[in-house]
């Protein structure tokens, strides 16, 4: 049974119960949440070391990181290590999303390795099996769906797959009216398919059969936006509307099915659109999770896409998105380094922990709360272990005043120096 069922009956599963544990909230949110469509907990059941991480209304947001290997570095170790770097730096989910090397091999060493969930894109590896015998158009719907089948067997427990990119949704994503066009890679290969063979998205058309799979496995489906804007300009246009409209039918049907069910959403948006989006997608998605990539707020950023990407996280968290997907400095440029996976990670983590604290209160707020008691206490070792990254903070921190009891900011000057150390007891 999958865990949505399970819910439906009144049981509690262990996953769920470890979730609660690990969110610090009672199981029956978890289990009620779930039972509503509102909470998913990715969780196949063919992946046995997995450290359960619910997503959804009133939880922490969590905070993807995509790694894999491309042509450029094709080697299955690479995966690996960004996987760790991924894991050291706090992401509470991976996605492979490797189109180079022997996939078979970087999924399953991925699953393998992963204690969080992990995540993968079925179209990429069909499309990259199907270019090296000639072109997408190779690709048969079978095999479309064979390679899904071992995505799940292999112990994946979510995978993105772009229904909603329709042959009528796609004509209004290039009908030239937006300035990128298509963006979504695996919303390319569906258009590309559908163009070459005449017939409609077979992951639409055959949506049933989808479900049967994931049903059988307990694979939480990510509704991907294959129609996302590329850029602010075509942020919130008729194609992510319409396309986002058709998720939301799915997620009724997948329901229905007893599987779990996210939605993905852009992209590139300006700052005044991010909360309207988010507003959008809960209504017409049915208060599914929501899993956005950013939103990249400006388009001028590369080099910094992090950091641009972890503002719209930020209000799109505050707005009540539930999972953000990371960037990393290499976005738009690259291949990431290892380094800036882990910066990544880091960055967004603080954009949704930003968020976090405006949706769920003190709960969210009590490491905030001790760092600002150990600032005022010029307790170094402990803002140091309270830093969402201990290494760097210490490594940047320069002593100041006598014996170094202050920074080298304000030395002898120091606040706490001239007032006083406030009572650290307060509460």
């Amino acid at each position: 049974m999958t865990q949505l069922e399970i819910a439906r009956e009144g049981r509690t599963s262990p996953e769920m119960q470890a979730a609660a544990e690990a969110e610090g909230v009672p199981v029956e949110h978890i289990h009620r949440g779930i039972a509503d469509g509102v909470i998913v907990l990715p969780a196949n059941r063919n992946h046995i070391s997995l450290r359960p991480a619910a997503i959804g209304a009133g939880l922490r947001i969590k905070v993807n990181a995509n790694i894999g290997t491309s042509a450029t570095d094709p080697s299955p170790g690479q995966a690996v290590a960004r996987l760790q770097a991924a894991l050291d730096a706090g992401a509470d989910a991976v996605m492979d999303l490797s189109t180079a090397g022997d996939l078979d091999r970087i999924r399953r060493d991925v699953v393998a390795a992963s204690p969080v969930p992990v995540g993968t894109v079925p179209i990429y590896g069909a499309s990259v099996e199907a270019i090296a015998r000639g072109g997408v158009s190779a690709m048969t719907e079978d095999d479309l769906f064979d390679v899904i089948r071992g995505h799940a067997e292999d112990g994946v427990d979510f995978i993105t797959v772009h229904c909603g990119v329709t042959q009528e949704t796609s004509k209004l994503a290039l009908d030239g009216s937006r300035l990128t066009g298509v963006v979504s890679r695996g919303g390319a290969f569906t258009i590309c398919w559908m163009r070459d063979h005449g017939r409609e998205n077979p992951l639409y058309a055959r949506f049933d059969d989808l479900l049967e799979i994931c049903r059988e496995h307990d694979v939480t489906l990510s509704l991907g936006d294959g129609l996302r804007p590329g850029c602010l300009a075509d942020g919130t246009d008729r194609a992510q509307v319409a396309e986002t409209a058709i998720l939301g039918e799915l997620v009724l049907r997948a329901r229905d099915a007893g599987v779990q069910a996210m939605v993905e959403g852009p992209g590139h948006l300006p700052l005044d659109q991010v909360a309207a989006n988010v507003v959008l997608q809960k209504r017409l998605c049915h208060g599914a999770p929501f899993y956005v990539l950013g939103p990249l707020v400006t388009d001028i950023g590369p080099g910094y896409d992090h950091i641009v990407g972890a503002i719209g996280g930020a209000v799109a968290g505050m707005a009540g998105a539930d999972f953000l997907c990371y960037l990393t400095p290499a976005e738009h440029l690259g291949l990431p380094t290892v380094d800036e996976v882990r910066e990544g990670v880091i960055v967004t983590r603080l954009a949704g922990h930003a968020a976090d604290i405006v949706r769920l209160g003190p709960r969210a707020r009590q490491r905030d709360d001790e760092m600002a008691r150990a600032r005022a206490a010029l307790d170094w070792d402990k803002q140091f272990a309270l830093s969402v990254n201990p290494e760097k903070a210490r490594a940047r921190h320069q002593p100041g005043g006598e014996e170094g009891a202050t920074c080298s900011m304000c030395g002898p000057y120091c606040v706490f120096v001239l007032l006083g150390r406030p009572d650290a007891s307060r509460p």
